[in-house]
C-alpha cells in the first residue's frame, strides 16, 4: 500500500477534526468547546485546525453540515419499506419521537445560530443551509407522494417549509419537555396526505 498523498492526508485531519469537533459541540456546547480542546481532543495541534477552518465557526458550519446529512439519512431510512400511507405516518411519528427535541442537536443549533448573529456571512450561510434541508425534505415529500401515487394539495416545498418550522418550534420546546408530544407534526403531516388526491395518470 503506497504512501498518502498531502491531499490525501489533510482530507484525513480535516475529517477527524469535523468527527471531533460533532461530538464536543454535542456533548458539551458550542460556546465551551475551544479550538484547543478540539484539537487536542483529535490528536492535533491548534495549527492544524487553523490549517482546515480560518474560524470556529467555519468549524461549527462544518460540523451543522454533516448533523444535517445524518438527520436527512435518518429520516428517509426510516421510512423506506413502509407500504401503505399510514405506515409511513408511523414510521414518521416514530422518528420524529426520537430525533425532535435531541437536547445536544437542538442546543447545538441555536447556541450557533445564537452565538454568531453579528458575524458577517453567518446569517447567510445559515439561511443557505436551510433552504437546502428545506430542498431535501421537499424531495422526501414528492418521493413518498410517487410512491403512494398522490398529488399533494400544496407544493412540496411549502409543505417542507412548514413541517420543518414546526419542527423546529417543538424541537427547541422539547429540549427542556423531553414530555411534549410530536403531535402536532404528526397531525400535519397526516392532513396533508388526507388532502391528497389520487394521481390521474394519462396513457
Amino acid at each position: 500500500m503506497g504512501r498518502i498523498t498531502r491531499k490525501e492526508s489533510h482530507a484525513q485531519t480535516r475529517e477527524r477534526l469535523v468527527e471531533t469537533a460533532h461530538r464536543l459541540f454535542l456533548r458539551d456546547g458550542y460556546n465551551a468547546t475551544s479550538l484547543d480542546k478540539v484539537a487536542a481532543e483529535a490528536g492535533f495541534s491548534k495549527g492544524a485546525v487553523y490549517s482546515n477552518f480560518a474560524t470556529k465557526h467555519e468549524l461549527g458550519l462544518a460540523v451543522l453540515d454533516v448533523l444535517h446529512l445524518e438527520r436527512a439519512m435518518s429520516l428517509a431510512s426510516a421510512v423506506v419499506g413502509a407500504e401503505t400511507a399510514e405506515d409511513r405516518i408511523d414510521a414518521f411519528e416514530k422518528w420524529a419521537d426520537e430525533n425532535i427535541g435531541d437536547v445536544g442537536w437542538t442546543a447545538l443549533e441555536v447556541e450557533f445560530a445564537t452565538s454568531n448573529r453579528h458575524v458577517a456571512g453567518i446569517n447567510q450561510a445559515l439561511a443557505g443551509r436551510r433552504r437546502e434541508l428545506t430542498a431535501a425534505i421537499a424531495d422526501l415529500i414528492e418521493q413518498q407522494a410517487a410512491d403512494l401515487d398522490l398529488t399533494l394539495p400544496l407544493p412540496a416545498d411549502d409543505a417542507a417549509v412548514q413541517l420543518l418550522a414546526l419542527g423546529i418550534g417543538l424541537g427547541v420546546q422539547r429540549a427542556f419537555d423531553p414530555e411534549l408530544p410530536v403531535t402536532s407534526l404528526v397531525d400535519l403531516l397526516r392532513s396533508f396526505l388526507e388532502r391528497a388526491q389520487p394521481t390521474t395518470r394519462s396513457d
